[in-house]
């Protein structure tokens, strides 16, 4: 493999919840973690800075489920929260404006924020086209919604088997159903008590983080959200229940081999901008890693010592990414002597255009004409018995500190601490450092100081390169491989 650690390292670690005063001690692990070398390419390894990591561990203690809900005074539900993508042609220019109408997508100082909306329709409309050709390789439109609410109804299925009434909505951040439809449902439900479970298993700043960020907006803005007692489960993949489900779909592609022992264990995250993590404090990377180790440490066990690679896919533009990226990754594989190779999309836990064009088609492609000859891909986890199991265990475990939580008072909700994302990563990165002034054109930031350069930048540069689409006929990053738009 090509992971190590150092088991001498010191782990600390502290419960948080988010509560309508901010964060508290109970629900959300802050852990220092040993450093981690992943190397994602064979005979090169990357040393990862230690960073905090968040994840619920929420136990329930005693007293059974009756100890958390009172079926009699309290109705529950669960908020499974993704990104969204179009379901048909017609929809993608629309859900593009939704998206790059985001500031935490494209980034304007204070003084052009009005120019956000105009800005977001002119990208739209220029990235339609390319975007369209993508959506209809796959059958003409994104099969996320379709997926989530089979997860969806899986998963208030499996948790009626453990006792457990509830209903489990759907929100999604730039389409239908947004995660404002999903609020108006649990209202009408009469929910009290609610569970916010983001699909994705390692959090990130630019996926969980915008998602979380517009639910507080939502909530301060509404008299009766103000009264759910609600908690967050932001990251889960440190959960033995979807390790074990990964490492089955692993073990299960390997057998279809024809020399399983040989086969290169490609694993295939989204990627984000090196800032985020390097400077913004984003715990995504260390998260991945950490996920890979235990993946592969299970299906060691089960007597499995296959070479492992880890790269990061669909980067975009001019700015550097969380590297190895997985083009390149595949390349210097294939130059190294593999000729099986088995891609893994691990941060994905649904069929959608990153698995299903980028990953089945473009790497694919790639790879065959590199010279690997064998190439197999594990399935997105959609609706694996397993998988839906642990997530419903998950809830179980959360709801105690559900319980546990009051309304506060009018306009102090928050399910992320007051401020910003910003200042949610400032409570679990304790070895964070202050960012220095931009020295470099294309360096870019999360924090305040950086935010007026980095929106200066954004508009010059984007407002460059989308001319440059426009008047060439050539895509200068592809829609298909926007991170964000990739559902």
């Amino acid at each position: 493999g090509t992971t190590s650690y150092d088991e001498r390292a010191p782990r600390r670690s502290m419960a948080m919840r988010w509560t309508s005063g901010g964060a508290r001690c109970v629900g959300m692990a802050l852990r220092t973690r040993p450093k981690v070398a992943c190397g994602a390419r064979r005979g090169r390894a990357t040393t990862a800075k230690r960073r905090g990591s968040v994840h619920h561990v929420v136990m329930q203690e005693s007293g059974g489920l009756g100890a958390a809900v009172s079926p009699r005074t309290d109705k529950v539900g669960v908020l499974l929260l993704n990104l969204g993508g179009p379901e048909t042609l017609d929809e993608v220019q629309p859900f593009l404006f939704n998206l790059f109408a985001d500031p935490d997508i494209i980034r304007l100082p204070p003084s052009l924020a009005w120019l956000q909306k105009p800005l977001a329709a002119l990208v739209s409309t220029l990235r339609a086209p390319k975007s369209r050709e993508g959506y209809e390789s796959i059958g003409g439109g994104s099969p996320l919604r379709r997926i989530t609410e089979a997860q969806a109804e899986a998963l208030r299925t499996e948790l009626q088997g453990s006792g457990l009434q509830t209903h489990v909505y759907v929100g999604m951040r730039y389409w239908k159903p947004f995660t404002e439809d999903a609020l108006e449902e649990l209202k009408r439900d009469g929910v009290t008590q609610l569970v916010v479970l983001p699909l994705y298993p390692q959090f990130s700043i630019s996926t969980s983080g915008s998602s979380l960020r517009l639910l507080e907006k939502l909530f301060k803005e509404d008299g009766y959200l103000r009264g759910i007692k609600h908690t967050v489960i932001p990251s889960w993949y440190e959960r033995k229940g979807y390790i074990k489900a990964m490492a089955d779909l692993v073990c299960n592609e390997l057998d279809k081999f024809s020399n399983p022992e040989e086969v290169e264990i490609f694993f295939s995250a989204h990627g984000v901008p090196k800032s985020y993590v390097e400077e913004a404090g984003d715990p995504y990377r260390e998260e991945m890693e950490d996920c890979v180790r235990l993946i592969m440490a299970e299906v060691a066990e089960r007597g499995i010592s296959n070479h492992h690679t880890l790269a990061y896919q669909s980067r975009v533009g001019p700015v550097e990414w969380l590297k190895p990226y997985t083009d390149e990754s595949i390349v210097e594989l294939a130059q190294q002597g593999t000729k099986a190779l088995l891609a893994v999309p691990v941060s994905f836990v649904s069929e959608h255009i990153e698995t299903l064009e980028e990953i089945d088609v473009e790497y694919r492609d790639l790879a065959l004409e590199c010279g690997i000859q064998e190439w197999g891909r594990v399935p997105a986890l959609d609706t694996d018995p397993t998988f839906i199991s642990d997530l419903a265990q998950a809830v179980l475990e959360a709801l105690p500190s559900v319980d546990a939580m009051s309304p506060g008072p009018v306009g102090k909700v928050s399910l992320v601490p007051p401020g910003s994302v910003e200042d949610l990563l400032g409570i679990y990165d304790r070895e964070r450092q202050k960012l220095p002034p931009p020295v470099s054109l294309w360096e870019w930031g999360w924090t305040r100081s950086a935010e007026t350069w980095n929106g200066r930048i954004a508009m010059f540069a984007l407002t460059a390169l989308l001319l440059y689409e426009a008047s060439s006929g050539t895509g200068v990053f592809s829609p298909e491989l926007n991170p964000f738009v990739g559902q």
